[in-house]
């Protein structure tokens, strides 16, 4: 009886000190896995985003509440960071309210970042030695004394550079015009319209076409812009086609190619970019849900042409703001 007692109390000792290390290990690998991350928000709070992959990173710009842009930084587009201070500010900016639409490029020949954004309705430039900024503007003027707004740039093989943006006259007009080098400001003898809003999706929150996004294939070159005003539910991607940067453009009959994707709605101002393996993507805002407009958070989706068309959806990627980034894949 008494070796029973005996072998049942070693069997409990040595079942609850089991039980206890396994809880133990659990808790302590959770804490040190390399790649654990937390989630701070699972969506990327920015509206008419834009990334630029450099140097194997991902970083995304975007319109936001505030004087200013945030930076975010990512690996695999899914998981991002935003970085612990703004991209540009309004100390260094023309402008104190309605930061919107910034495009970051970077120009190789002065190994520097060029900044367009729109402040206080006008287009302005800022630059910078590094993506996560400070960009700061020389001259705190904007590009043009007249109000316009949602500026895009197209390098073209020549080595010329192209400023697209959009002017209210009759409603929101997409117009461009040459650069001169410095980047900064433009040739006024090439200002040229582009196109206006006269197809009926384009009029359902009339006149609005905004947001464009200029790339060259094959000697066409295609613009992808969004119509109707950013309100709208039925706010879309449509997308035109030239052979000259300044135009004329020929509006696909087909449009729009994103409207209302997957549950989002209110879908617009992206902009095309190629990820790390040469694959074709496209970032765009979208309201925050049926009802609400705002607050717009960002989503990502692949990108194809094919036969000259034009084709945004499948594979859609709802990134997310964590704390910090897990490792490179």
């Amino acid at each position: 009886m008494k070796n029973k007692k005996l072998l049942f109390s070693l069997l409990v000792i040595l079942f609850s000190s089991t039980g206890c290390k396994g809880e133990t290990n659990n808790e302590k690998s959770e804490q040190e896995k390399p790649n654990s991350v937390t989630v701070l928000s699972n969506r990327l709070p920015i509206a008419d985003p834009y990334i630029l992959l450099h140097d194997n990173v991902y970083y995304s710009y975007g319109t936001a509440v505030g004087n200013g842009f945030d930076v975010y930084s990512s690996n695999d587009l899914e998981h991002w960071v935003r970085a612990s201070s703004l991209s540009l500010s309004h100390t260094n900016s023309y402008g104190e309210k309605f930061f919107w639409a910034p495009e970051v490029y970077y120009v190789e020949k002065e190994k520097k970042f060029y900044m367009f954004y729109s402040a206080e309705e006008h287009i302005c430039v800022a630059t910078s030695d590094s993506p996560l900024g400070p960009f700061i503007q020389d001259e705190k003027k904007p590009i043009r004394e007249e109000k316009s707004i949602d500026t895009s740039v197209f390098f073209d093989d020549n080595g010329k550079a192209y400023l697209y943006f959009v002017r209210f006259n009759d409603g929101n007009v997409i117009w461009c015009a040459e650069l001169k080098d410095n980047l900064k400001e433009i040739k006024e003898e090439t200002l040229t319209e582009c196109f206006r809003a006269e197809e009926p999706w384009e009029l359902i929150l009339p006149k609005v076409v905004e947001g464009p996004s200029i790339f060259k294939q094959d000697g066409v070159y295609y613009m992808l812009y969004s119509a109707n005003g950013y309100t709208s539910q039925d706010y879309a991607v449509g997308f035109a086609t030239s052979d000259s940067p300044y135009g004329p453009w020929v509006k696909y009959e087909g449009n729009p190619v994103l409207h209302k994707y997957a549950e989002l709605e209110g879908v617009g101002h992206g902009a095309p970019f190629y990820d790390k393996d040469g694959k074709m993507h496209y970032i765009f805002h979208a309201h925050n849900s049926s009802t609400e407009v705002q607050p717009r958070t960002s989503f990502i989706v692949d990108m194809s042409i094919n036969d000259g068309i034009i084709s945004l959806g499948n594979n859609l990627i709802r990134p997310m703001v964590v704390d910090k980034l897990p490792d490179n894949k």
